[in-house]
């Protein structure tokens, strides 16, 4: 297949990249900046089953706020895996910093999609457009839809909400055979020092930055997986009109934390949690705990039957996808 991949620089959009060749696929990236070719290909290079599939990767450059350069992007092409997305994790100024670009580059890539005649279409969604509104504790399955306008809603989620619910609409004016792929926090390799802001948080933690944990327990998942579940879904038609939950299991920050401490002994990683009082009053200094303080006893979780049992998706377990993320900071001097 030929594919076109968006967000190939970032660290999910270099996996799915990296993926897509090891399955045999041409790959077409995009970026913003031309000069970012050579990164990919450095990050992706050592990772290959074949060097000489790199000759299947080309680059195209295109911004998910202009309209130029998509039809020829998508020319020729046989599916569209749409990944590019800002992921902050602090709360921006105006939540139309994340909003509009989600929105308005999700409505310009399926549109020009629709346009070339490519009809296939992968996009990278979240469980936060899933699981917002199930009670804490209770498992989520891709039936359940998050409210972007429910009181407290981060600007984060109402993105992807937002972008998610207007995919599905242009795959339905436009017939196209849209699948959307819901991972929970994505850990695992990053490929590069273009990491995202999942292993920013287990920077976090391994820097000893905070004194304390955040009582919140969050599904999470291997970024490999992550990128396997794109490409799979792209190459099986049966899978058009279907969300699929990417998520391997719950962990409280305090657990992530007590098994990076087993890792690391003489690390200053912390083992205690913080009491709500102490959150409130940090929250006032840091924009990172403001942006978590509303998920305090929280407990998110989200089923994978359905990936497991469609796309035939081994999860990689969360404690491999933390660790490995762990090791690949320190092996870089991350740490």
């Amino acid at each position: 297949m030929k594919l076109l991949i968006t967000g190939s620089t970032g660290f999910l959009g270099k996996h799915v990249v990296l993926a897509a060749l090891n399955a045999g696929h041409d790959v077409t990236g995009t970026l913003r900046d031309p000069a970012r070719a050579d990164e990919v290909r450095a990050a992706i290079t050592p990772h290959l089953s074949d060097p000489a599939s790199l000759s299947r990767l080309r680059f195209t450059p295109l911004d998910l706020t202009r309209d130029d350069g998509w039809d020829t992007a998508l020319a020729g092409q046989d599916a569209l895996i749409h990944t590019a997305s800002p992921f902050p994790i602090s709360e921006p100024r105006s939540a139309d910093d994340l909003i509009v670009p989600a929105r308005d580059g999700t409505r310009r890539a399926l549109t020009a999609a629709a346009e070339a005649g490519v009809s296939r279409v992968v996009l990278t969604s979240s469980c936060v457009a899933i699981w917002e509104q199930v009670p804490s504790g209770q498992t989520a399955t891709e039936a359940d839809w998050s409210d972007p306008d429910a009181p407290g809603a981060a600007a984060y989620g109402r993105s992807k909400i937002i972008a998610e619910r207007l995919a599905w609409d242009l795959a339905e004016q436009h017939s196209l055979a849209l699948t959307t792929i819901n991972p929970s926090v994505i850990l695992g390799p990053p490929l590069d020092s273009h990491y995202g802001s999942s292993t920013g948080l287990v920077k976090r933690l391994m820097t000893g930055k905070d004194p304390m944990n955040i009582d919140v327990a969050m599904g999470c998942v291997d970024v490999r997986d992550v990128a396997a579940m794109h490409v799979i879904a792209a190459e099986r038609p049966d899978t058009a009109g279907e969300r699929f939950i990417a998520d391997s299991g719950t962990r409280t920050f305090s657990e992530w934390a007590a098994i990076l401490k087993t890792a690391y002994p003489d690390r200053k990683i912390p083992q205690r949690v913080a009491p709500a009082w102490m959150v409130a009053i940090l929250a006032l200094f840091d924009k990172d705990i403001r942006a978590v303080k509303p998920l305090l006893g929280r407990r998110y979780r989200a089923s994978n039957a359905k990936a497991t049992e469609r796309l035939g998706i081994s999860f990689i377990a969360p404690e491999e996808a933390l660790l490995s993320c762990a090791a690949w900071l320190v092996s870089q001097n991350e740490v």
